[in-house]
């Protein structure tokens, strides 16, 4: 389904492109890597390649220059074919790049970006704990300042890019007479630092050629210049990179559900019971209009979203409304198609299935449908306690 929302001729031909190379050069592999959790390696280069893995960062800094729509795009092109490719770019752009290259300092940008632009390493965010999920205000990690340098302490879960990671973003508590969200900080802390190491891989449901894993800090020493941005400020910090990887989270739903919508409409035409097509069936042809209509208006809050950055506009709550409905779109969708396609669907010979386990990650990832809905009440009430 092609729909135009105004794009601009170097949009569209983002989409256009990304549309092809995902069909070309992902579709073919993606049943088994799913399969075999197999990190997509060399599909991610590539992406690399076409500027893709920089393709907010501005050309000073390694990157191509381009905006939070075309970013979008991106997510969405990919995310049609295969989910796990969608997170690896939006982990590593929204969630690695943005907080380096929005409140980094001019040396680290200068540092860091380029070679997370090129493929060297992906970007990783550590802000989920194993007591601190919805409650990231609850982080235990710990660093102290020694002698100009933080000593780190902690555990981080369920962190994508993990394996893959080149300069990991993470927080730690640095006031520890404080509690709640205030006293946090963020900071960089390159791989290979002594002190910091990789936990288990997580065997996951969906978005399996993904890469999830934890990430251990005991006595991890870095420097003070890889504090990010003000000392205490690290709430702060991964409240604001959240609001736009939602966006992104948004876009990665959008695109598994029209993934799923793509597979469903031929199925629907060749497929015959009773002597006739069962698209010619209103029960089915009442799903897929529904399908259609909830995907197109999930695509309008998304780029909406994604345009009100791009403006230097609030777009706190228009993210999580886009997160929101596109994450518990991608759910009817993927359940709707599987039952279009009754017992076949439900087997690993097409890959609806795959799409209904990948959807489910969108309702919990950055921030659950819950958190969502908090989100956007807070915005609309205000804080009531």
């Amino acid at each position: 389904m092609l729909t135009n929302f105004d794009l601009t001729e170097e949009q569209a031909l983002i989409r256009n492109t990304l549309r092809d190379f995902a069909t070309e050069k992902i579709e073919p592999t993606a049943a088994e890597n799913d399969e075999l959790q197999k990190f997509p390696q060399q599909t991610i280069q590539e992406l690399a390649g076409l500027g893709i893995l920089g393709i907010t960062v501005p050309e000073e800094y390694g990157g191509s220059g381009g905006d939070c729509l075309s970013y979008i795009l991106a997510v969405e092109e990919v995310s049609r074919i295969d989910g796990s490719h969608g997170l690896t770019l939006a982990a590593h752009i929204s969630l690695g790049v943005y907080p380096i290259l929005t409140y980094g300092t001019e040396e680290q940008k200068k540092k860091y970006l380029p070679p997370l632009c090129d493929g060297r390493g992906l970007g990783t965010f550590g802000l989920t704990e194993p007591n601190a999920g919805s409650d990231a205000g609850a982080t235990q990690t710990r660093a102290v300042l020694e002698n100009g340098c933080w000593l780190i302490n902690g555990r981080k879960q369920f962190i994508t890019n993990a394996t893959y990671s080149l300069s990991p973003v993470i927080t730690a508590r640095t006031d520890s007479q404080t509690k709640g969200p205030h006293g946090i900080s963020a900071f960089i802390v390159p791989m290979h630092t002594p002190g910091f190491e990789l936990g288990k891989k997580e065997n996951k449901l969906g978005l399996r050629a993904s890469d999830t894993r934890e990430l251990i800090f005991e006595n991890c020493r870095v420097p003070n210049e890889n504090l990010l941005g003000e000392q205490g400020l690290g709430f702060k910090i991964f409240m604001n990179t959240l609001d736009g990887g939602r966006i992104s989270i948004a876009a990665l739903a959008l695109g598994i559900a029209q993934g799923a919508l793509d597979k469903a409409i031929p199925y629907s035409r060749e497929r015959r019971q009773f002597d006739q097509p069962i698209g010619s069936f209103q029960s089915v042809s009442n799903m897929i209009a529904d399908i259609a209509t909830e995907i197109e208006a999930a695509r309008h809050l998304t780029y909406h979203a994604a345009r009100l950055k791009d403006a230097g506009q609030p777009y706190s709550q228009p993210s999580a409304m886009a997160k929101l409905f596109a994450s518990e779109t991608a759910m009817r969708a993927t359940t709707k198609v599987i039952q279009i396609f009754g017992g076949y669907g439900y087997t690993k010979d097409y890959p609806v299935e795959r799409y209904f386990r990948d959807a489910k990650l969108t309702e919990i990832g950055e921030g659950t449908s819950e958190i969502q809905r908090l989100v956007i009440a807070r915005h609309l009430l205000g804080k009531l306690t």
